[in-house]
């Protein structure tokens, strides 16, 4: 969710210090590493996550070693929606920048945004700047995102010819800005952070194709997934496929993790959710595991406390919870070797920061010191302090298990 402003001799600027910084930080980290490194791997599978140095002799970021049960002083953190409408320095960009498109589909503009929550908090993770929607304009699915109103579908899909007017995605050539801007993002962070990648799942884009927008109970998508069987199946199969190979095109520009959002599954209930949704998400990490097994995975389900063994059968690296499933409850339900992320709720980033420190020790000590990535459990919303934020990650990054 991601932008930068044209390029300009400033901004190189900003890029060299940056890159000053990180040197500096990388030093202090190295001198703090306990674990021994792991011998150097061939570009191509540093990109795919495989465990490996990077050239200057760093360990594979945190939350890459913590996704993978291995030895950490700490949780990694970051947040979703990091990247965005709370900050201020966002909001100035805004004002010059006014459409969202043009802020997530500008790669220098997307770079700067991911960047800008980088700079402010160091967080474990950065995310790229854009939106679960942007690839529908490489399908032939016309599509546009209104302050106010937000996802609006021009040609809502409802029949079988609708799906058959459905192209095949090929992100190289419809969304190029997504993996140039990952490419420039990955030589921003080095190795002092993890690069992530996210996509919509199927379910939830479907609802937003279907729906020709933002709904209140998606009665028209569970109506056709019930009453037209054959149509929902084709429509989520083509999503499906996109998915995959929008999700290995994220992981071949530089994307370490990629984040699948099923945002809406939660409107089914669990045993409609295992016809209706699961098969697809098994598919995704399936295929995707096939091509790129060491680009770990997370599915985030809203609501998902209904079905979160269901989930777990998807095989997923990492399932990020959010904040109405307790973190100790999720734990025994899901065992030691599920990763999982979250999940504090969002709006304790509202209260005082003692209150922020009592909330995010518990949420540690809840999901033990094991496969746990620290975040909330929806995005970062509107109007958040951003001092609160700051107390947020400092607070995390200070912890010691």
């Amino acid at each position: 969710m991601s932008h930068r402003t044209a390029p300009s001799a400033s901004a190189r600027v900003v890029r060299a210090s940056h890159r000053s910084a990180s040197s500096a930080a990388s030093k202090q980290s190295s001198a703090r590493a306990k674990r021994p490194r792991s011998s150097a791997q061939s570009s191509a599978n540093a990109r795919r996550g495989v465990v490996a140095q990077s050239a200057n002799g760093d360990l594979d970021p945190l939350m890459l070693r913590a996704i993978r049960g291995e030895d950490v002083e700490r949780p990694p953190i970051w947040m979703m929606r990091q990247a965005g409408r709370y900050m201020k320095v966002y909001q100035d960009l805004c004002k010059r920048h006014t459409t969202f498109r043009e802020r997530s589909e500008t790669v220098d503009l997307a770079v700067e945004i991911s960047l800008q929550p980088y700079r402010a908090f160091k967080p474990d993770g950065v995310i790229l700047f854009s939106d679960i929607l942007t690839p529908l304009q490489g399908m032939n699915i016309p599509f546009d995102i209104v302050k106010g109103t937000g996802p609006i579908i021009f040609n809502p899909v409802r029949e079988m010819e609708d799906i058959k007017a459905i192209t095949n995605l090929e992100p190289e050539k419809s969304v190029p800005f997504v993996g140039e801007s990952l490419k420039l993002l990955r030589s921003e962070i080095g190795n002092e952070a993890t690069l992530l990648g996210f996509c919509g799942a199927p379910f939830t884009l479907a609802s937003y194709i279907v729906e020709g927008g933002t709904s209140s109970h998606y009665k028209v998508i569970k109506k056709m997934a019930f009453d037209a069987p054959a149509v929902y199946e084709a429509l989520m199969n083509k999503l499906t496929d996109a998915v995959i190979e929008y999700t290995r095109y994220q992981a071949d520009a530089g994307a370490q993790v990629v984040q699948i959002f099923d945002s809406w599954a939660s409107e089914f209930s669990p045993a409609d959710f295992e016809k209706y949704c699961l098969p697809y998400l098994q598919r995704i990490v399936a295929e995707c595991k096939k091509t790129h097994p060491h680009v770990p995975l997370i599915i985030y389900s809203s609501g998902s406390g209904g079905f979160l063994e269901r989930l777990a059968t998807t095989n997923a690296d990492v399932l990020s919870l959010d904040g109405t499933v307790d973190m100790a409850d999720a734990r025994r339900r899901l065992g030691a070797n599920q990763a999982v992320q979250g999940n504090m709720d969002p709006v304790h980033l509202f209260a005082s920061q003692d209150f922020i420190t009592k909330k995010v020790h518990e949420t540690i000590e809840k999901a033990g010191k094991s496969r746990h990535v620290m975040n909330l459990g929806h995005g970062v919303m509107v109007g958040t302090p951003e001092e609160n934020v700051a107390h947020f990650f400092q607070t995390v990054r200070d912890y010691r298990y």
